[in-house]
């Protein structure tokens, strides 16, 4: 039988892809996020190598989408932020999709601790 798409087993591929689905509809439920972040550092200890770097992915993109947003809403102020928050956007999509491709492919994240795409 083969993984569940989608899952709540903590560990299991289909809740790390659960976890990259929470992060896309953060954008229309914000607070999606933070329960995918909260469900990759329960599911990080007991997945396997391959679902642990996407786990490690998951919460560095977190992490750091939520930096770029604290200094774009900052800088706002001289305008330059939204540009910084606009570039953290487009850098949050292709993180994730990049993320989700790989997972479906099981391929895992080689440096989850980048900055880049």
């Amino acid at each position: 039988m083969s993984d569940p798409v989608v899952t709540v087993d903590p560990g299991q591929k289909g809740n790390a892809n659960l976890v990259y689905i929470l992060y896309l509809c953060s954008f229309l439920i914000g607070v999606s996020a933070l329960v995918g972040v909260i469900m990759a550092y329960i599911g990080k200890d007991s997945a396997s190598p391959l679902v642990r770097s996407h786990y490690e992915n998951q919460i560095n993109i977190f992490w750091k989408m939520l930096l770029f947003m604290v200094v774009g809403a900052v800088l706002t102020l001289i305008i330059v932020g939204v540009l910084i928050i606009l570039a953290a956007i487009v850098w949050y999509v292709i993180r994730v999709v990049k993320g989700m491709q790989a997972l479906l492919a099981e391929q895992p994240i080689n440096d989850p601790a980048s900055w880049g795409i």
